[in-house]
């Protein structure tokens, strides 16, 4: 066994990421730092290829957004088809207002990355829309849909 890299460890098992592979490093990026309120951690660039580390600043309770593009003579996923979180597989965002799930879907219309219009849905799902990152992902908007309530009550 190799010896540890880093100091510092969540004190118990915790969940800290989901990975994408992108098929575009850059405009995935740029996409989700458009369209979400995530933030680029990290970016990195090996023999390997790129990749991208994105979620908010919080070091309290890291939850990170992987993004990687292997290069294609280094893939060692080659040849498996690309997953896509689609057409209800997603990543969700809870935003603190309607009318910001409003403006997203206006933004992503403009974009033509619009994959579900605004509207209400049945508790608990709320006011949603959907987006489709650049590889086709659906990532969906949503206001009052009890998922920050929820685990803030249960678990504080």
């Amino acid at each position: 066994m190799s010896e540890a890299l880093h100091d510092l460890r969540p004190k118990t098992a915790r969940w800290t990421h989901v990975a994408l592979r992108v098929t575009d490093m850059d405009a995935t990026v740029d996409w989700y730092t458009t369209f979400t309120p995530l933030e680029v951690l990290e970016r990195r660039e090996d023999e390997d290829g790129f990749g991208a580390w994105l979620g908010h600043p919080d070091p309290d309770n890291p939850f990170i957004l992987v993004l990687a593009q292997f290069l294609p003579d280094k893939d060692p996923f080659a040849g498996a088809t690309t997953a896509t979180l689609t057409p209800f597989s997603h990543l969700g965002i809870e935003l603190p207002t309607k009318e910001d799930v409003d403006a997203v879907a206006a933004k992503g219309e403009a974009a033509g990355c619009l994959g579900m219009p605004a509207r209400q849905m049945p508790d608990p799902i709320g006011y949603i829309c959907m987006l489709t990152d650049p590889d086709g992902n659906m990532i969906e908007f949503s206001y009052d849909q009890g998922v920050y309530e929820t685990a803030r009550d249960k678990w504080s």
